[in-house]
Protein backbone atom coordinates (compact mmCIF):
# COMPACT_ATOMS: atom_id res chain seq x y z
CA UNK A 1 0.00 0.00 0.00
CA UNK A 2 1.47 3.31 -1.10
CA UNK A 3 1.60 6.35 1.15
CA UNK A 4 -0.67 8.33 -1.15
CA UNK A 5 -4.20 9.59 -0.77
CA UNK A 6 -5.56 9.47 -4.30
CA UNK A 7 -8.94 10.24 -5.82
CA UNK A 8 -10.23 6.67 -5.53
CA UNK A 9 -9.46 6.63 -1.78
CA UNK A 10 -11.56 9.73 -1.05
CA UNK A 11 -15.12 9.33 0.16
CA UNK A 12 -17.32 11.65 -1.92
CA UNK A 13 -20.64 9.85 -2.27
CA UNK A 14 -23.41 11.73 -0.42
CA UNK A 15 -25.41 8.53 -0.12
CA UNK A 16 -22.47 6.63 1.41
CA UNK A 17 -21.78 9.50 3.84
CA UNK A 18 -25.45 9.47 4.94
CA UNK A 19 -25.22 5.70 5.54
CA UNK A 20 -22.01 6.27 7.47
CA UNK A 21 -23.67 8.71 9.89
CA UNK A 22 -26.88 6.71 10.26
CA UNK A 23 -25.44 3.17 10.53
CA UNK A 24 -21.76 3.70 11.33
CA UNK A 25 -19.87 2.92 14.52
CA UNK A 26 -17.47 5.35 16.13
CA UNK A 27 -14.19 5.49 18.02
CA UNK A 28 -13.00 8.64 19.81
CA UNK A 29 -9.65 9.85 21.04
CA UNK A 30 -10.07 13.53 21.86
CA UNK A 31 -9.81 15.69 19.72
CA UNK A 32 -10.32 13.24 16.82
CA UNK A 33 -13.29 10.95 16.20
CA UNK A 34 -13.55 8.16 13.64
CA UNK A 35 -16.90 7.04 12.26
CA UNK A 36 -16.66 3.89 10.18
CA UNK A 37 -18.85 1.38 8.42
CA UNK A 38 -18.22 -1.94 6.69
CA UNK A 39 -19.37 -1.63 3.09
CA UNK A 40 -18.98 -2.88 -0.45
CA UNK A 41 -17.40 -0.32 -2.72
CA UNK A 42 -17.58 -0.34 -6.51
CA UNK A 43 -13.92 0.50 -6.96
CA UNK A 44 -11.09 -1.82 -5.96
CA UNK A 45 -10.02 0.31 -3.01
CA UNK A 46 -10.30 -1.23 0.46
CA UNK A 47 -11.00 1.97 2.39
CA UNK A 48 -12.52 5.29 1.38
CA UNK A 49 -11.94 8.20 3.74
CA UNK A 50 -13.26 11.71 4.32
CA UNK A 51 -12.35 14.37 6.89
CA UNK A 52 -14.46 17.09 8.47
CA UNK A 53 -14.03 20.05 10.82
CA UNK A 54 -16.88 21.88 12.54
CA UNK A 55 -17.74 25.31 11.21
CA UNK A 56 -19.17 26.13 14.63
CA UNK A 57 -15.75 25.81 16.30
CA UNK A 58 -13.64 27.27 13.48
CA UNK A 59 -15.27 30.22 11.74
CA UNK A 60 -12.40 30.86 9.30
CA UNK A 61 -12.13 28.57 6.30
CA UNK A 62 -8.33 28.76 6.40
CA UNK A 63 -8.33 27.25 9.89
CA UNK A 64 -10.71 24.45 8.89
CA UNK A 65 -8.67 23.73 5.78
CA UNK A 66 -5.44 23.55 7.77
CA UNK A 67 -6.91 21.06 10.24
CA UNK A 68 -8.36 18.97 7.39
CA UNK A 69 -4.94 18.96 5.74
CA UNK A 70 -3.35 17.76 9.01
CA UNK A 71 -5.97 14.99 9.34
CA UNK A 72 -5.49 13.81 5.75
CA UNK A 73 -1.69 13.86 6.07
CA UNK A 74 -1.77 11.88 9.33
CA UNK A 75 -4.12 9.30 7.86
CA UNK A 76 -2.07 9.06 4.66
CA UNK A 77 1.09 8.28 6.62
CA UNK A 78 -0.57 5.68 8.86
CA UNK A 79 -3.15 4.01 6.63
CA UNK A 80 -0.80 1.07 6.05
CA UNK A 81 -1.72 -0.09 9.57
CA UNK A 82 -5.29 -0.77 8.41
CA UNK A 83 -4.47 -1.79 4.84
CA UNK A 84 -2.06 -4.55 5.90
CA UNK A 85 -4.56 -6.03 8.36
CA UNK A 86 -7.82 -6.22 6.45
CA UNK A 87 -9.34 -7.60 3.29
CA UNK A 88 -12.77 -6.03 3.99
CA UNK A 89 -13.95 -2.71 2.59
CA UNK A 90 -14.72 0.20 4.92
CA UNK A 91 -15.70 3.85 4.73
CA UNK A 92 -14.06 6.21 7.24
CA UNK A 93 -14.92 9.73 8.35
CA UNK A 94 -12.45 11.54 10.59
CA UNK A 95 -13.99 14.41 12.55
CA UNK A 96 -12.01 17.01 14.46
CA UNK A 97 -13.97 17.75 17.64
CA UNK A 98 -11.55 20.07 19.48
CA UNK A 99 -11.97 23.80 19.87
CA UNK A 100 -8.33 24.88 19.59
CA UNK A 101 -5.88 24.78 16.67
CA UNK A 102 -3.94 21.48 16.93
CA UNK A 103 -0.30 20.56 16.28
CA UNK A 104 0.54 17.92 13.71
CA UNK A 105 2.20 15.74 16.37
CA UNK A 106 -1.00 15.60 18.45
CA UNK A 107 -3.19 14.81 15.44
CA UNK A 108 -0.86 12.07 14.19
CA UNK A 109 -0.62 10.37 17.59
CA UNK A 110 -4.42 10.42 18.02
CA UNK A 111 -5.01 9.04 14.51
CA UNK A 112 -2.51 6.22 15.20
CA UNK A 113 -4.31 5.40 18.47
CA UNK A 114 -7.70 5.41 16.73
CA UNK A 115 -6.47 3.16 13.92
CA UNK A 116 -4.99 0.71 16.43
CA UNK A 117 -8.24 0.74 18.41
CA UNK A 118 -10.17 0.15 15.16
CA UNK A 119 -7.94 -2.82 14.26
CA UNK A 120 -8.36 -4.33 17.72
CA UNK A 121 -12.14 -3.80 17.69
CA UNK A 122 -13.16 -4.68 14.13
CA UNK A 123 -10.47 -6.65 12.36
CA UNK A 124 -9.30 -8.97 15.13
CA UNK A 125 -12.88 -9.99 15.89
CA UNK A 126 -13.89 -10.79 12.29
Amino acid sequence: MKATFGKNERLKSKKEIEFLFSEGKSISKYPVRLIYRKTTLQKGEGIQTAVSVSKRNFKKAVDRNRIKRLLRESYRKNKYLVGNNTTHQFTFMFLYTGKEMPDYIIIESKIKEIIQKFIAKEIKTS
